[in-house]
């Protein structure tokens, strides 16, 4: 017979997830036949599949210690040597850590970068208070950021907050804004809402309509061979806040979270941002990125989290005869 406390950070998890990484080794039906025939209970008792596990329930499971190890033989153990755990806490409780991204940092490790990687830096930060219980659940970031886009990021330290943060990003309930400067003047308040296309093989994000160039095409300028990508529905808002020089500041209200939206979207009615040569910009005093910064989350629960604008933006609006907002400053 085996026993195991939930932990904080693993409430809020699924039963047969919950089994499923812990024995790893077993198939899927194997576990949901354990849980059926009440070989694995909680708390004495039989639950269902779906069960949603709470902070200090007890699993026990009715099997051999050997086939346990067996089972559960694999399971990867988190190492923090040597990992920069370095971050800019915004906010932090039990269940939810709200960091800043510097730009420069990618949100996830990818091929050209697998170490130093918020998360990465996330997951050290945790472990070295102590606050990582658990190798059965990770804690997670519910949005990302684009290398050079700085900003808030949302980590659930526990499943159910992950869960729940994921939610209301799908259902379009936590309100996100950014901060930008775009070429060229808008007035007042528009919204875009052109459906995007994805190449994967330029990672450029075009909108419906555009004529595709480069690695998209073939001879002739015509497609590529093979399927078309599918469209995604976007919407952005967006307000201008100040004009100066043939560039305006921005606050972006993004509804949808699809990649580089906000860049393709700005992009296709003549106003790509600051710097962002990839959609169209022009470097401008040095800076040769997009100047994006998520500066702004309010959550379906009331609460709002504010990032400061980072101090190479802030020179750059300067440089473009901009200055910060007084209720934005």
């Amino acid at each position: 017979m085996i026993t195991r406390t939930i932990t904080p950070s693993e409430s809020g998890k699924r039963l047969h997830r919950y089994l499923r990484q812990l024995m790893p080794n077993l198939p899927l039906g194997q576990i949901y036949k354990m849980i059926d025939q009440g070989k694995a209970k909680i708390n004495g008792k039989r639950k269902k599949q779906n069960y949603e596990l709470a902070a200090g329930d007890e699993l026990t499971l009715y099997m051999e210690e050997t086939q346990f190890k067996e089972a559960s033989a694999g399971r990867p153990k988190p190492k923090y040597v040597g990992v920069n755990a370095n971050i800019d806490v915004v906010f932090e409780d039990d269940e939810l850590l709200v960091v800043m991204k510097p730009a420069g940092v990618l949100t996830h490790p990818d091929r050209t970068d697998q170490k130093d990687t918020l998360i990465n830096r996330v997951h050290a930060y945790l472990y070295r208070k102590g606050a990582l219980d658990s190798a059965l659940f990770m804690p997670a970031t519910a949005n990302r950021l684009d290398r050079n886009t700085s900003g808030l990021v949302l980590v659930g330290k526990t499943a159910g907050m992950l869960h729940q943060l994921n939610q209301w990003i799908q259902k379009h309930e936590l309100e996100k804004y950014y901060l930008t400067i775009a070429e060229g003047r808008l007035a007042g308040e528009g919204t875009l809402t052109g459906s995007l296309i994805r190449d994967e093989r330029g990672n450029r994000t075009l909108v419906v309509g555009e004529r595709p160039t480069g690695a998209e095409t073939g001879a002739g300028g015509k497609r590529a061979a093979g399927p078309a990508p599918a469209e995604k529905s976007a919407v952005t808002h967006y307000r201008a806040l100040q004009y100066g020089k043939g560039y305006t500041l921005l606050e972006i209200e993004l509804v949808s979270g699809r990649t580089h939206q906000i860049r393709a979207h700005l992009q296709s009615i003549g106003h790509p941002l600051l710097g962002d040569v990839k959609y169209g910009g022009k470097p401008f005093a040095g800076v040769n990125h997009q100047l994006l910064h998520a500066w702004r989350i309010r959550l379906p629960d009331g609460r709002e989290f504010r990032a400061p604008v980072p101090e190479l933006m802030r020179r750059t609006m300067a440089k473009a005869g901009l200055t910060m907002p007084q209720d934005l400053a």
